[in-house]
């Protein structure tokens, strides 16, 4: 079984304000970076979206995915089983149904465990893909958060 290691995070310059995300994938020997920064969002969502972003890069189904982020509310809404119960009752009251939504779509395409890691504390990956998400956010080429956005 293939076994795949991502590193994810998110950033803003005020929240709401400009934003991105980072991504480090591992697979053996192949290492792959994606990043990408938003003109107008939050921290919650480019953390979300990066997770997202990952796993819509894999190419096949049911590999063994590891995905280390410092949000808790991303790795506690998956694993205290919490999104799920949103999901029954259509996200009402809850911010971005839009990226949990279509996270729940990838979700059971493979074998995902989530660990949660302190931000900041010298973790090689994780201060990568700070690093790639506060680039994108400072970029002179920001794409839109429509889903972010349409809701203003």
């Amino acid at each position: 079984m293939t076994k795949v290691i991502i590193y994810t995070d998110g950033a803003s310059q005020g929240n709401p304000g400009p934003g991105g995300f980072g991504v480090v994938m591992m697979s053996g020997a192949k290492r792959k970076e994606i990043s990408q920064g938003f003109r107008l969002t939050t921290n919650n969502r480019m953390e979300l979206l990066s997770v997202i972003v990952a796993l819509e890069a894999l190419k096949q189904p049911q590999l063994d995915v590891t995905i280390y982020s410092d949000s808790k509310y991303v790795v506690d809404s998956v694993s205290k089983g919490w999104v799920f119960g949103w999901s029954k009752k259509n996200f009402h009251g809850k911010k971005n149904p839009d990226l949990w939504k279509r996270f729940l779509l990838l979700y059971p395409t493979q074998k995902i465990k989530f660990v949660w890691v302190k931000g900041h504390a010298a973790n090689v990956e994780n201060e990568r893909c700070d690093v790639l998400a506060v680039a994108a956010a400072q970029s002179r080429h920001l794409h839109i958060d429509e889903g972010y956005e349409k809701q203003l």
